[in-house]
């Protein structure tokens, strides 16, 4: 179970939120909400252990992240609203480096049959910069089919995609939390998940 509690986060000298308590627990989807500038990401990213709160915890099975360090990484798959893939390097490159870092072993099989799934037949070995952003988009999200992540943490995960690749990711994410993970995310877009525990947490 993830336990934020009390959290306040700041930009600057400007106070985003605080104050902030919420759990998430096994199977649940949450989507975190507000307008542009009331710390979404940065919400995310504190979730996440990458920036400092002012003040308040943020605990992964009743441990402050602080004191996990790389075991809560290895529960852990962030995907920023950037696709963090290289252009130079084609799909499945970028698939093997993501996975390397991440300590999440894989064969070139299992990367193919990801790449695949995720609407990329055909363009394994294309060039990331030679594809559209919509494509670039499901490079990134390729990773979801790989990690053995309990707690997924998105941050615009349907940004450049279509129809079908929204549903595709819907899906993907419907397979996670009915094994028990857990989904937290942002988006423009609302995200149709049925039978799942899905709620939201707007920040004013």
């Amino acid at each position: 179970m993830l336990e934020v509690v009390n959290l306040a986060c700041s930009r600057g000298e400007h106070q985003l939120f605080s104050g902030l308590s919420f759990t998430v627990k096994p199977g649940e989807l949450l989507r975190v909400e507000g307008a542009n500038g009331r710390g979404k990401t940065t919400l995310l990213r504190a979730l996440c252990g990458i920036m400092m709160p002012v003040s308040g915890s943020v605990k992964w099975q009743g441990k402050d992240i602080s004191e996990l360090a790389e075991a809560y990484c290895r529960d852990l798959l962030y995907l920023g609203h950037l696709n963090a893939i290289k252009d130079e390097l084609n799909a499945l490159e970028n698939m093997q480096i993501s996975c390397s870092l991440a300590g999440m072993p894989a064969n070139d099989a299992e990367l193919v049959a990801a790449i695949r799934r995720i609407g990329l037949k055909g363009r394994e070995t294309f060039p990331v910069k030679s594809l559209s952003q919509g494509q670039r988009r499901r490079v990134a999200l390729s990773r979801l089919l790989l990690s053995n992540a309990r707690l997924w943490i998105l941050d615009e995960p349907l940004a450049a995609l279509d129809t079908g690749a929204v549903r595709l990711i819907q899906d993907i994410i419907h397979e996670h939390l009915v094994k028990g993970g857990m989904v937290i995310y942002t988006t423009h877009q609302s995200l149709n998940v049925e039978g799942v525990d899905a709620r939201s947490l707007v920040l004013t």
